[in-house]
């Protein structure tokens, strides 16, 4: 219930556009997901997914957090996006979310 509430909470006021999209991560017990989603149109720009790639399978959340930053980021910069809206999706600032804003930060997006 917590989360549902902080989920729309974040929604209200996060929101994306074609020139700023929105940056969607969703984590689960073992993989994580991420999106650049354009909220006018109702489109999804980019997106990726760890269990689309087989050798992260054994390594720990942070690590598979750090590459998916680093792969939205690239398939951001592929898309032409270079600043994002982030929405961490209910889920606190720490850990496997920071690892991976801190990594698309890094790989050269801005929010």
């Amino acid at each position: 219930m917590r989360n549902i509430k902080a989920v729309r909470r974040i929604r209200a006021k996060v929101s994306g556009t074609e020139a700023r999209p929105r940056l969607c991560v969703s984590v689960s017990l073992k993989h994580m997901r991420a999106q650049l989603i354009d909220d006018v149109n109702g489109k999804a720009i980019a997106s990726v997914s760890t269990e689309s790639n087989k050798e992260l399978a054994k390594k720990p959340m942070i690590d598979k957090a750090a590459w998916l930053g680093s792969a939205i980021a690239e398939l951001g910069k592929k898309a032409k996006v270079k600043s994002v809206v982030f929405d961490r999706g209910g889920k606190i600032y720490h850990g496997r979310v920071k690892a991976f804003a801190e990594a698309a930060r890094k790989a050269g997006l801005e929010f």
